[in-house]
């Protein structure tokens, strides 16, 4: 189907709207065949990460159109702003909420890494998006996420030496 420039003003008012409602349908397929139409929440939620980075993985359009609008987004007057304000702070929340299950089951205090890793394992899956947009041929999207998430779980679960400890080592 073709449609004008005037026709995606029309209905969309702009491109930028176009392609955000194109995430938010994305978005919302992606969890159409889930409980409540929603992620998982505790551990199961970082599996379904892993499999929506295989899922990605397919459709490598949808993830550029993510990956372009994200970065364009920074700006404060960009029309995309709030969909990725609001859903960084969500994805946070709710992968902060998973590790704060895993943690209690595996006896764990809750640490105070959760935030940082919370955040750590969005920008991880973003940045290896990106990595495999531009190296798909070098850059398992599935297998290098699961890889990511599971080393920062693990950090947070296990807590190892502190990096300094391992240049402190190296120095003597």
């Amino acid at each position: 189907m073709d449609i004008t420039h005037s026709g995606v003003l029309h209905h969309f008012g702009s491109k930028q709207n176009l392609l955000l409602e194109m995430l938010t349908y994305r978005d919302e397929t992606d969890v159409a065949d889930l409980d409540e139409r929603h992620i998982p929440d505790g551990p199961e939620l970082f599996l379904h990460l892993v499999r929506t980075a295989l899922a990605n993985s397919r459709r490598a359009g949808v993830v550029q159109v993510y990956t372009v609008l994200s970065a364009e987004a920074v700006t404060d007057d960009h029309p995309a702003r709030p969909f990725f304000d609001n859903r960084y702070a969500t994805l946070r929340r709710e992968v902060g909420d998973a590790f704060g299950v895993l943690c209690a089951q595996e006896g764990v205090t809750e640490p105070a890494t959760v935030g940082a890793a919370s955040a750590s394992i969005l920008a991880v899956m973003d940045g290896l998006q990106l990595q495999w947009l531009l190296h798909p041929e070098e850059i398992d999207l599935a297998e290098t996420s699961e890889f990511a998430i599971r080393a920062i779980v693990n950090a947070v679960l296990r807590p190892g030496p502190e990096l300094s400890d391992y240049v402190r080592s190296g120095t003597d």
